[in-house]
């Protein structure tokens, strides 16, 4: 599978994206990440495997203690790819809300002669 399609797939579990979550806030052990979720170490430490082997995060070992780090570069990755379709779609956006206000300014502009002419009485009288 190529790295995008890795990190995207990563970054699709929501317990993987609270786990970045933390570790944007600095490093921490396996089990600092595990204690806010409702599941085993194990199940922990799969989760960390899968943003391990997208690049997403790095584990090492000090002595008894294995620290976290967040790798940022695949995210980087991805939001420059995103970012691509996020400008098409805005310009594709900003061309349907002013097609869709010149429509709105024909209506609004038809419709209010006709009111105030019929309202006044000025109606073409040659009938």
């Amino acid at each position: 599978m190529d790295p995008l399609s890795t990190t995207l797939q990563a970054l699709a579990d929501p317990t993987r994206r609270a786990i970045l979550a933390r570790l944007a806030e600095g490093e921490t052990s396996v089990t600092e990440l595990a204690k806010p979720f409702a599941m085993s170490l194990p199940a922990v430490s799969k989760h960390l495997k899968v943003l391990e082997h997208a690049g997403l995060i790095t584990r090492s070992r000090e002595a008894q203690w294995r620290p976290c780090r967040l790798e940022a570069a695949p995210m980087r990755e991805a939001a420059e790819w995103l970012e691509r379709y996020r400008v098409m779609w805005e310009a594709k956006l900003d061309r349907l809300a002013d097609y869709l206000a010149s429509i709105e300014d024909e209506r609004d502009g038809v419709a209010p002669l006709a009111a105030d002419a019929t309202a006044t009485g000025s109606v073409d009288d040659d009938r």
